[in-house]
């Protein structure tokens, strides 16, 4: 597509994009997570675009101003996918996919309702959801996922994170962000009003689909590292059985869950040798 896209339609929602780069490139979309925008890719895209590659960094459903429904089941997973789909629909596709984090469980989701739309996979930091689920119950993934169960109550997450310095705060701080990202989240995250929609998210869960498909075609690097507070090493182990391609895992040394902004090298490294890998 020789246009830039600055926003897309789907679902009668509005939906905010990030496109850069040398608009004849090949494709790479970047998919934020919780509790970041688009704008958490911007080190990483312009690795990519010296490199000659065009990136598309939407805000998602929940996070762009025209894309926040009320309702908890607005915000399934099968919805999630949908919207980075019709997005991807409008490149004439397919592409190279990343994620991050809540964008890495999309990215997972897409590549394996719609192999069609995905050449290469590159998950950051959360796991094939298969293997995130079942490493819940059979690990200490439980424990270092209490924070999901917290998201379900109603206004209480909201009424804390607009609280400056206080306990949420303090929980993303504990949890690898600098001063910065957490500046950054309260800037684009609760002044901004996507809190809701993005806890949304969090609170969709009962809804999910567990007949959705998980076989992913793609090509697939799996980024995980090592000082992540709350994604543990035993949910990376299921993902390769979910994957009918080439997968390769590669572990940051010393890095903590935040890797597209604190470790941006590294993440670009990894997106590169994957998209590279297949010719």
């Amino acid at each position: 597509m020789s246009q830039r896209i600055s926003s897309f339609s789907n679902d009668g929602l509005t939906f905010d994009v990030i496109d850069s780069g040398p608009i004849d490139g090949d494709v790479v979309v970047l998919l934020h997570g919780f509790p970041e925008r688009a704008s958490s890719w911007d080190a990483v895209a312009q690795r990519l675009h010296a490199e000659g590659f065009r990136t598309l960094a939407p805000d998602q459903r929940g996070y762009s101003p025209g894309a926040r429904p009320p309702r908890r089941r607005d915000y399934t997973v099968d919805k999630l996918v949908g919207d980075v789909a019709a997005l991807i629909e409008l490149t004439g596709g397919p592409v190279h996919l990343a994620g991050h984090d809540w964008g890495s469980m999309v990215a997972w989701s897409l590549a394996a309702a719609r192999h069609d739309l995905v050449r290469t996979l590159t998950a950051f930091s959360v796991p094939h959801p298969a293997a995130y689920t079942y490493a819940l119950t059979h690990s200490t993934q439980g424990l270092k996922s209490w924070y999901m169960g917290f998201f379900q109550l109603p206004r209480i997450p909201e009424l804390l994170a607009g609280w400056r310095g206080g306990p949420l705060e303090k929980w993303i701080s504990a949890g690898g962000m600098t001063q910065a990202d957490v500046d950054r989240f309260s800037h684009e995250i609760v002044e901004y009003g996507a809190l809701p929609g993005a806890l949304g998210w969090y609170r969709a869960l009962p809804f999910a689909d567990r007949a959705a498909p998980t076989r992913v075609a793609a090509p697939t690097t799996m980024v995980w590292s090592d000082e992540d507070m709350f994604i543990g090493e035993a949910s990376l182990e299921g993902s390769p059985r979910f994957v009918d391609a080439d997968y390769e895992l590669v572990v940051l040394k010393g890095v903590t869950h935040w890797i597209p902004t604190q470790a941006s090298d590294a993440a670009a490294d990894a997106i590169l040798e994957r998209v590279r890998s297949i010719g």
